[in-house]
């Protein structure tokens, strides 16, 4: 069955497995996430659950969120995602409004995905973005560092690589390993890498490709 959550990455550490071998970890802070609505076909379509994960101050939020998670008997939240699956296979879907979600959901060994906003590094330019190759750094080139060739007539080639803003989109990074949960303080254990920056927001879900 297909199941997710939301979450806070809290950073990297390293653990020992049974065999003694050294695992790179990421944290990921999972407590507080609440049921806030159960789309349906019927009513909207398709099937989701709607999670809303840590609580803000009322004064932070309008009445719209206000009345909206009232029903869900909980206070505002500042990070709400819908987790959709197919209707048969969502597990999330026989969850009543207001229930909360805990990590145990998930089991050590359980293949994820993980999707967050990568860092962002600015202006950068085409080698660092597009990983594109320089020119010959010899004084006479006069070519180190550039784009390329624009095209032939005034730039006009569609979908070239060029310098611009890097980073800051949105990042899934498949069939990551649980390697470990903490009940006690809701906490998942993910080996490897989560994107994102450290305290960014990642949402969790059962692994759609499943490695054979």
């Amino acid at each position: 069955m297909a199941k997710g959550i939301l979450g806070r990455k809290l950073g990297m550490t390293q653990i020992f497995n049974e065999n003694g071998h050294l695992i790179p970890v990421t944290v990921i802070d999972i407590a507080q996430n609440v049921v806030l609505q159960q789309k349906t076909v019927e009513t909207d379509g398709y099937v989701a659950t709607q999670i809303g994960f840590e609580d803000k101050r009322e004064k932070l939020s309008n009445k719209p969120e206000q009345g909206h998670v009232a029903k869900a008997n909980t206070a505002p939240k500042r990070f709400i995602k819908e987790i959709r699956f197919d209707e048969t296979q969502n597990e999330l879907a026989d969850l009543a409004v207001g229930t909360v979600v805990s990590g145990d959901i998930f089991q050590a060994g359980e293949s994820i995905d993980i999707t967050g906003t990568s860092k962002g590094k600015g202006f950068a330019g085409s080698i660092k973005r597009h990983n594109q190759s320089r020119g010959p750094m010899a004084h006479g080139s006069r070519y180190h560092r550039g784009p390329g060739s624009m095209g032939p007539i005034k730039g006009n080639m569609k979908g070239k690589n060029l310098p611009g803003h890097m980073g800051h989109e949105t990042v899934t990074i498949q069939n990551l390993q649980v390697v470990a949960v903490d009940s006690e303080r809701q906490l998942l254990l993910v080996s490897g890498s989560v994107p994102g920056p450290s305290k960014g927001f990642v949402v969790v879900k059962s692994a759609v490709k499943t490695k054979k």
